[in-house]
């Protein structure tokens, strides 16, 4: 049977550009559809505008910072305005290099909606019917508002690169790495934040000593941060403001309310039951470790899978489904030791197993240190750090790698590599350290901290 196209990808995102580009260059017939922004919810509404509002944030600590190293400065205003109309320039135009991209790969463009007619055909949204050999879903996900009356009062984390302006106070509900991203960056731009979470501590899932030394350091920038708290009730209140009422017995007004509460894929009304593919419990394309679905020419791939949801994962994904159905080399797509970065105020990055997990696993040694850094010190301000090693007693291989610090992003993308090779503790104790760095921390721990 002739097809029109050898692939069909429907998704503008990462992941499906990635894979269009490549199985384009390297000689396969493709189309993409996307309908909303190409570049996706980490271009256009997730780490790349949200890393830029990391960047104005923490502008605001350096004047006094400054001044303790001598230099005479004062803090202004932000301008809100000033800022997102930047923001919006760079994003445009990185939206056109991605299209640049696929042009200059062969890979054809429709901006429009699709949907699976078939185990080979895609209908857009304009009416038009194509046929592809394979087919490739990379629709990603969408932030969702809790089943709670008046949820439409709230925003979720897209609304927020949207804002006319900066609202005075604002209530953020959830304990997840959006949640206390957005409440570090709206409060170093000035904003009254509290932030509620239902669980006992933010950040579930990460290693317990570093989301509590995280925790104690939102609390002590000034975000009001309050755990084992839900919102009961929330209502219009006078102007634009909203009154929730919460679990904690306070009941009070909020210029706006922002729900991070949770992500679900965007596969409805796709028409992917009705052909075969199978989903999970919230709407995830069911794949194997091929990324294929229950249909053999249908594959999935990022965030609509519900796997793991980062946008490097993405990218290895497509590459993979590449080598699979185009270049002859079957390749699963390896989850294991994926680094992580958690953009709050400091950073944390963290690779490998968290203290908690790696006990249950078997018996372990654990080497962390916590201190004042030079910088930060020299100028009387409060801040710590946390470097932090979790080893496996039997093979003395490095079983996690945690920090918490500014730049810990950047550190752990260097230790991910050690750690995905099978270092040990020897290996690190035999790496010379670079001095004075806050990462030498990691090569000088000689005795554990604790053994479990």
């Amino acid at each position: 049977m002739a097809f029109d196209y050898d692939l069909f990808v429907i998704g503008g995102g990462s992941g499906g550009v990635r894979a269009a580009r490549v199985a384009g260059q390297g000689g396969a017939k493709v189309a993409l559809a996307e309908e909303d922004r190409y570049g996706g919810t980490c271009v256009i509404r997730g780490c790349v505008p949200k890393k830029l509002m990391v960047f104005a944030s923490e502008f605001a600590q350096a004047p006094a910072e400054a001044q303790a190293y001598g230099w005479d400065m004062s803090l202004g205003a932000f301008d809100w305005t000033a800022f997102s109309g930047r923001l919006n320039e760079e994003l445009d135009r990185l939206e056109g290099i991605y299209r640049n991209l696929l042009k200059g790969s062969n890979v054809d463009s429709f901006d429009a909606r699709a949907r699976i007619k078939d185990a080979h055909t895609v209908e857009l949204a304009t009416g038009e019917t194509f046929s592809a050999k394979h087919i490739l879903i990379a629709t990603g996900g969408h932030p969702v508002r809790p089943d709670l009356p008046n949820a439409e009062l709230g925003m979720v984390s897209d609304d927020l690169f949207h804002m006319k302006s900066l609202p005075k106070s604002i209530l953020i509900v959830g304990g997840g790495y959006i949640a206390c991203e957005f409440a570090c960056i709206l409060n170093g731009l000035g904003v009254e934040v509290t932030q509620y979470y239902r669980g006992a501590q933010v950040l579930r899932g990460f290693d317990d000593e570093a989301r509590g030394l995280i925790a104690d350091s939102m609390c002590e920038k000034g975000i009001d941060l309050h755990v084992g708290t839900n919102i009961l009730e929330m209502s219009k209140s006078e102007g634009d403001a909203v009154r929730v009422k919460s679990t904690n017995g306070i009941e009070r007004n909020f210029d706006a309310v922002l729900f991070a509460t949770g992500r679900d894929p965007n596969s409805a009304d796709m028409g992917l039951e009705d052909v075969g593919v199978k989903l999970g419990r919230r709407g995830e394309i069911v794949v194997d470790e091929y990324s294929q679905t229950a249909v053999p020419s249908i594959y999935a791939i990022g965030d609509v899978t519900n796997r793991v949801n980062l946008t490097p994962v993405a990218i290895r994904e497509g590459m993979a489904f590449v080598d699979t159905v185009f270049n002859g080399k079957p390749t699963p797509v390896d989850h294991d030791l994926i680094p992580s970065a958690v953009f709050t105020q400091p950073e944390f990055g963290s690779v490998g197993l968290s203290e908690e997990a790696a006990r249950d696993q078997e018996p372990i040694d654990v080497y962390c240190t916590s201190f004042r850094p030079m910088r930060t010190a020299f100028a009387e301000q409060p801040d710590r750090v946390l470097m932090k090693l979790v080893v496996s007693k039997a093979t003395n291989k490095v079983l996690g790698c945690h920090i918490v610090a500014p730049g810990a992003g950047e550190m752990i993308q260097m230790a991910g590599i050690a750690v995905k090779m099978g270092a040990t503790k020897g290996d690190f104790d035999r790496t010379v350290a670079v001095h004075p760095t806050m990462s030498e921390e990691l090569v000088t721990m000689r005795e554990p901290m604790r053994s479990a």
